[in-house]
């Protein structure tokens, strides 16, 4: 049976938590996270496909990627690593940009604090997002936000489920 996922939001402090127990080990969900060829399979929620153009998970480093959608329109984002905790927690500041890897100055950027801890049901996975105004967060739900996350992290507990069948 699938777990619950927590999502909770604060408007004053413009900030989202998520949370979700996972029938894996840290480790295992770890690299679905820090591995360019893993996070494709799962980050962009379908029937949207994310392809990765660059990787470099190490602190400063970046993931670039191109989503694409079926009638091939395509987005391009990305995430800038900064402190990284191998095996427990990493975050990043979460981007949309050009097919140039530019940030989008007219979509808010969003820091991101994913933490990873083993629990007896397997893994509880942590995100703490931070946004720079409760506007900036409120522009962003609008855009589909929540839906978006929830959907990429059930795609990541099916991918999860059918490797360990």
């Amino acid at each position: 049976m699938k777990a619950k996922v927590i999502f909770n939001t604060d408007e004053q402090a413009a900030t989202v938590y998520i949370m979700k127990i996972l029938n894996a080990k840290a480790t295992e969900v770890w690299s679905y996270f820090t591995d360019g060829g893993l996070l494709e399979r799962w980050w962009a929620p379908q029937p949207w496909k994310a392809e990765t153009l660059e990787m470099n998970f190490a602190a400063g480093g970046v993931w670039k990627y191109k989503m694409t959608n079926p009638e091939n329109q395509t987005q391009f984002a990305g995430l800038k690593f900064h402190e990284i905790n191998s095996g427990r927690s990493f975050d990043f500041t979460d981007f949309m940009a050009d097919e140039h890897g530019k940030i989008n100055p007219l979509i808010p950027t969003s820091n991101w604090l994913v933490g990873f801890t083993g629990v007896e049901e397997g893994m509880k996975l942590t995100i703490n997002i931070h946004f720079g105004s409760e506007e900036e967060m409120n522009t962003l739900m609008k855009l589909g936000f929540e839906g978006r996350v929830l959907k990429s992290l059930e795609q990541l507990e099916n991918i999860l489920e059918n490797a360990q069948s």
